[in-house]
């Protein structure tokens, strides 16, 4: 599969089709928090895999489904039911939407704080989702603080985690290279990670914009990888061997 076609420029019915899309998008979205946070007053909170699997991903699909995106999962079979650090390359906004409907079991989700002021809808669900909230890279002790929580939480509930490596927003058709902080989570659960693979086609990629096109975005998951043997000083070893894993992968799936 390759994804390296030029983009095309986008005509006035493009514009005007992407413009209806948004609006329709987060009329759904906010909708679906709406209901999400109704739902969670009347559990008292107490139901945030529920509200992630059979509200929150419903309805990022519905989003995805009015801008004419579609998703494959190749090999699910990699989606563990024991406690799992997911880890995916990303450069897109569709990203965010597409791990959302995709229903990772039992899955908390980092995403970068600024989400919240940017689209409040989203900032809503990822609340009562139980997002763990980023700030960036300038702000090195709080992010320690950050993940400090994020364990503590982990270790408690037994729940997954995805989270991006990619220290900066990855660009279309390249690989950012990878922070420590996955890394280090998953060395101190001692739980396996699972990387995923998103091969986004470059026409319909919006990168960090809005003006997608229809199309569909392919998920590879791979096997597991197991952690029970690292240790804090092998880190940035583990790294870059994680990096270079992804390399390979958009050798693979994109034919770089």
């Amino acid at each position: 599969m390759t994804t390296g076609n030029k983009k095309q420029s986008l005509s006035l019915s493009d514009w005007c089709r992407i413009l209806l899309q948004i609006i329709a998008g987060f009329t759904v979205m906010t909708v679906g928090s709406l209901v999400t946070l109704l739902i969670a007053v009347v559990t008292l909170f107490q139901a945030r895999d529920f509200y992630a699997s059979y509200i929150i991903a419903p309805t990022a699909r519905i989003a995805l489904w009015i801008g004419g995106i579609r998703f494959v999962v190749h090999d699910k079979q990699y989606l563990g039911r024991t406690q799992t650090v997911y880890v995916a390359n990303h450069s897109s906004t569709l990203d965010v939407f597409i791990l959302t409907a995709m229903r990772l079991p039992n899955t908390r989700f980092f995403l970068s704080g600024h989400l919240r002021k940017k689209f409040p809808p989203l900032g809503l669900l990822g609340y009562l989702a139980g997002v763990f909230w980023t700030v960036p890279q300038n702000f090195p002790e709080l992010r320690v603080e950050i993940f400090k929580r994020a364990e503590r939480v982990l270790r408690r509930t037994g729940e997954s985690v995805f989270l991006s490596p990619e220290g900066n927003k990855g660009m279309i058709g390249q690989i950012a290279p990878f922070n420590k902080g996955a890394f280090h989570l998953a060395t101190n659960l001692s739980a396996p990670i699972v990387p995923m693979y998103f091969a986004i086609p470059t026409e319909m990629n919006p990168g960090w914009g809005y003006k997608f096109r229809p199309g569909v975005v392919h998920i590879y998951v791979q096997p597991p990888i197991p952690t029970n043997d690292w240790k804090l000083e092998d880190l940035d070893e583990n790294r870059q061997k994680i990096h270079r894993t992804f390399l390979e992968l958009q050798n693979r799936y994109e034919g770089k």
